[in-house]
């Protein structure tokens, strides 16, 4: 998958689970990992990383 194509998959993440969205991609992750599916995997984390990138940094 393209990183355009990553950003647009969270961007649509993000409007549909908001912050949850985060959490969603990381179970997909494990869940194909648990599968074998190592390239799926990546591309789930890949959206996971989009999504925290997006989130911008943590206020304390």
């Amino acid at each position: 998958m393209l990183q355009t194509e990553i950003h647009t998959y969270a961007r649509q993440l993000m409007e549909t689970f908001g912050q949850n969205a985060i959490a969603k991609a990381a179970e997909r992750a494990v869940e194909c990992e648990a599968q074998g599916n190592t390239d799926q995997a990546k591309t789930w984390r890949s959206v996971e990383d989009a999504l925290k990138s997006m989130r911008g940094p943590r206020q304390g």
